[in-house]
């Protein structure tokens, strides 16, 4: 029984924990760092990083000696040469034991310069996380700012029905009083209907916004929602700053022209790796070995002459410790390999790894004049978003004038359902395009921020 009810409580709790997962509200902040925390991408680009710290370990591991042990196991049939160097003719098994090392002295500076490689594969591995996390904040902001453009428009939407309703209401009181045409009557009920046909487009739109966010995070769009956050208009940036001020902060702190560098540092080293192979290569040796045979079915003995009474000769004692003591050797030494002519092999590596340079050099001025391009036309595109919203302004206001005219002539009965609703249709596309302008020219202005460094949340 307490199991079971252990089992209920279990169940309520997952539920509650599910429902309060379903129904939690995201901020922009929250969208943000979720998507950067459990990105796929993201998460592979920190193995890749992962992967070039063990690139770095293996460059250092290039300055030590190694270490090596052997050991071997052999049967001998037949004739032979045993360990005192007699030929004999029995059955014998032995083994052999070993331990070498050995390390590069020189080899034209090579290692070092996989050292430093190893280096700048670490610094361009963080580089290439802070581009990729760069472009899904970006991304992330984009598709929040059009999920909030949909629910403003759905808002708006919802507004135009409440008012179309009203005035169906007022419509049809005069229709029956017979102040009004019945064509009336039936034209406001069309518009009504167009209304709602309207709003289920926006909600459409508003679903389809939630989901594309809810997939870029890769989240369930089950129960998906995000806070409404209040729009700044920043004007000063566009009155303050320069395409020429914004490019040189840029240049200065943007990853990709900092990757671009480091790749043309990295390139000039490959140069000195190729050059390295017209050194001669030092390196050092040594190592110790032993063994041990026997003769099957025989004791482990061997035999000397007897120091008491010669030339007797007497056996003693030559077991598995004593031979390997016995047989026990050293050995080390140097080897200086001296490359004289490889068939222009070196020659073409190091031309090759000139072009490369030339190649990575031209790649970091494209970067640049990229990074200029995108920062003028960001910069162009936020003042035309700036004067599109505050032409709609405009129009906005004056589309009010008009509808408020327009509504008293239509009280008056001097204009007839369908001019009224020509007035209302415009008044309703002011608003849709002050909406979009205003949305439009925040996320300019973000992507202005994101070049300059701020953060995307403000």
């Amino acid at each position: 029984m307490k199991i079971k009810i252990i089992g209920i409580l279990c169940f309520l709790l997952s539920a509650l924990s599910l429902a309060a997962q379903e129904a939690k509200i995201w901020s922009l902040k929250d969208c943000i760092d979720y998507t950067l925390e459990n990105n796929i991408r993201v998460k592979q680009t920190e193995l890749d990083l992962k992967t070039a710290d063990e690139d770095l370990v293996t460059a250092k591991g290039n300055f030590l000696p190694d270490l090596s042990g052997s050991a071997t196991q052999n049967f001998n049939f037949g004739s032979f040469i045993d360990q005192d160097q007699r030929r004999i003719s029995t059955d014998a098994r032995g083994n052999t034991f070993g331990l070498n090392t050995g390390m590069i002295l020189f080899n034209g500076f090579q290692n070092i310069s996989v050292y430093k490689q190893a280096k700048l594969g670490i610094e361009s591995s963080k580089l290439q996380l802070a581009i990729l996390k760069d472009n899904i904040s970006l991304n992330v902001v984009n598709q929040y700012l059009s999920v909030l453009l949909s629910k403003e428009n759905l808002k708006v939407a919802h507004d135009q029905i409440d008012v179309t309703q009203k005035r169906l209401d007022q419509v049809k009181e005069l229709v029956d009083s017979g102040v009004r045409p019945k064509a009336d009557l039936f034209d406001t009920q069309a518009q009504l209907a167009s209304d709602q046909e309207r709003l289920t487009n926006v909600q459409n739109n508003l679903d389809l916004a939630l989901l594309s966010l809810a997939q870029l995070m890769q989240i369930s769009h089950r129960g998906f929602d995000v806070q409404d956050m209040l729009m700044q208009l920043p004007a000063v940036l566009l009155e303050n700053k320069s395409t020429d001020d914004i490019f040189e902060f840029a240049l200065g702190s943007r990853p990709e022209i900092k990757q671009a560098e480091l790749r043309i540092q990295d390139s000039e080293l490959g140069i000195d790796i190729a050059k390295s192979n017209y050194f001669p290569t030092l390196s050092f040796g040594a190592g110790m070995f032993t063994s041990y045979q026997h003769q099957q079915g025989m004791r482990d003995e061997r035999p000397i002459i007897d120091p008491d009474n010669p030339p007797n000769i007497i056996f003693i004692p030559n077991g598995f410790g004593k031979q390997l003591n016995d047989n026990l050797g050293y050995n080390f030494g140097f080897n200086l390999r001296i490359p004289i002519f490889n068939r222009m092999q070196t020659k073409a590596n190091v031309n090759r790894a000139k072009i490369n340079n030339e190649r990575i050099a031209f790649a970091l001025e494209q970067e640049k004049q990229d990074l200029r391009t995108n920062i003028e036309q960001a910069y162009a595109d936020a003042k035309a978003a700036f004067n599109q919203f505050e032409s709609s302004k405009l129009s906005l206001e004056a589309q009010k004038e008009s509808f408020k005219n327009a509504q008293e002539s239509y009280d008056l009965g001097v204009m007839n359902a369908f001019e009224f609703e020509q007035v209302r249709n415009r008044l309703i596309n002011a608003e849709a395009n002050l909406i979009n302008a205003k949305y439009n020219f925040v996320f300019k202005t973000k992507v202005l921020d994101f070049y300059l460094g701020k953060p995307l949340t403000n």
